[in-house]
């Protein structure tokens, strides 16, 4: 790492490590929060996205079964946020591993490592929810979190639960660590900042909550308190900060899909940060991430009703049964299925009627058969799968 690039900074200072050959420069961020002077623009921005999640907020809380639509942004999340760390999988490809149909008829499946990360991602997010009730974001959810995002994928040895004992780098693919773009604090420092961030998270100060929601997501970032995983657990604490401080009565907003787009300017304006303290640029970005995808994520939650309420509307006039029903609403939870998941969907112990309730819905145009097979037929509501997953 290049110390000089970070001499003027005002978001931290670099330090030199050791002595001799092995001696090295790293980064360590001052604690937050940063002093900013007033700026219009970026109080134009804020507002932009206050109101946007307002809208979000308040139509999360008007949605007579909120939890139909929470599993279906979860996981569009899910595989975004592994994308950015390079995996394959898309949302078919995990809603069919779900349902212990992959690879799909006619379609070449991802490595299935690549699938189990973005479910453990999924995992990971709902823990974080659940635990929610009983532990505020902090060191340790953070480490509960780790723990359940490395499970039994390529980064099992990369400690899972554990903030790191050693130093670690960014960099170009098999950079050495004096060759590094970044090199976070070295672990004692680290562990300083880490306390400072807690305390931060648990303390008031005059920033509006999306703005210190920037703050906080830098500075994880540039502490990179794990030997892996930093990237995906930084973006859980949105999700789940955004919970946490009332900004959203639900986990609807999730902002993978737009770092994603713009990754090489999410990763540059991090960069920015800690080598010019241009804390500026970065919010600006942020904030109107958070708005875009906020618009994004009503749309995306009022098509998914308006489905919905047509599916239902439909199947009624029919006067089909409540069984078929159900079925429309289990489609939004696990919209790739085969007929042996229905029966346990819908708890019914016949597998004639699982089958029949299947037929119902294919001949009402909602599930479609996936290949041509005899056996095993696998069923999807391609619909929830076109609006949960398509590009903005």
């Amino acid at each position: 790492m290049d110390p000089q690039r970070f001499r003027q900074s005002t978001a931290g200072q670099v330090i030199r490590v050791g002595e001799g050959e092995t001696a090295y420069w790293a980064f360590v961020p001052h604690p937050l929060p940063p002093h900013l002077l007033a700026d219009w623009e970026v109080t134009a921005v804020l507002s932009e996205a206050d109101r946007a999640i307002s809208e979000l907020a308040g139509l999360g809380r008007s949605i007579p079964n909120p939890h139909l639509l929470i599993g279906p942004f979860v996981r569009r999340e899910a595989v975004l946020s592994s994308r950015i760390e390079g995996t394959q999988a898309d949302l078919a490809d995990l809603y069919a591993y779900e349902a212990g149909q992959l690879p799909l008829p006619g379609m070449e499946a991802p490595p299935e490592a690549d699938i189990r990360e973005v479910l453990n991602y999924v995992n990971a997010l709902e823990y974080g929810l659940k635990r929610l009730e009983t532990l505020p974001v902090s060191l340790r959810l953070m480490r509960e979190l780790h723990e359940r995002l490395l499970a039994g994928v390529r980064g099992e040895r990369a400690t899972p639960g554990e903030f790191r004992r050693t130093q670690n780098w960014i960099g170009s693919p098999g950079c050495t660590l004096n060759e590094a773009t970044f090199v976070p604090p070295p672990v004692p420092q680290m562990y300083e900042c880490l306390d400072a961030l807690e305390k931060y998270l648990h303390s008031q100060d005059v920033y509006p909550p999306l703005v210190r929601l920037a703050f906080v997501h830098y500075q994880f970032e540039a502490i990179h308190p794990f030997v892996d995983g930093n990237g995906r657990i930084g973006r859980l604490l949105i999700s789940l900060l955004l919970v946490q401080w009332q900004l959203l009565p639900l986990p609807l907003l999730y902002l993978s899909a737009y770092l994603y787009r713009y990754r090489q300017d999410y990763y540059d304006l991090l960069l920015g940060v800690s080598e010019r303290g241009d804390w500026r640029t970065w919010l600006l970005f942020f904030l109107r991430g958070v708005a875009g995808q906020a618009r994004d994520a009503v749309q995306r939650t009022r098509e998914l009703q308006d489905l919905r309420e047509d599916w239902h509307r439909r199947l009624s006039q029919a006067r089909t049964s409540a069984l078929t029903l159900r079925l429309v609403d289990a489609l939004f939870v696990s919209p790739i299925l085969t007929i042996p998941q229905v029966q346990r969907l819908l708890q019914v112990g016949s597998y004639h009627s699982a089958r029949k309730t299947v037929e119902k819905l294919v001949s009402a145009g909602i599930l479609q058969q996936e290949g041509e097979v005899t056996y095993g037929k696998v069923y999807i509501a391609a619909e929830i799968l076109r609006i949960v997953h398509n590009p903005a």
